[in-house]
């Protein structure tokens, strides 16, 4: 399962989002179910970023975000609203 969790960061405030979403990837790594994740930042608009991350399945990936709440929550202003939780259809290798 792909999770992709968008935010609107403000340029002044990058340097602390990057150290954040640095280590709520770090939490999810410790978590059963986690294959890997990433921090992207769109090429076209510099603002937006997508922590991405690969799960065994959705379950794994709700048990993570709770697991990682305190290293979410000062995050969560900048959070797009909307579903971050995505069934893989088609793979590729």
């Amino acid at each position: 399962m792909l999770a992709f969790i968008r935010y609107t960061v403000p340029e002044a405030r990058s340097g602390e989002f990057v150290a954040s979403a640095t280590a709520i990837l770090e939490r999810f790594a410790a978590q059963d179910g986690y294959r890997g994740g990433q921090l992207g930042r769109s090429a076209d608009e510099p603002h937006l970023w997508a922590l991405v991350s690969t799960w065994d399945g959705a379950g794994f990936y709700r048990r993570a975000l709770s697991a990682a709440r305190m290293e979410m929550y000062p995050l969560m202003t900048l959070m797009l609203n909307e579903p971050s939780a995505f069934e893989v259809v088609v793979s590729s290798p």
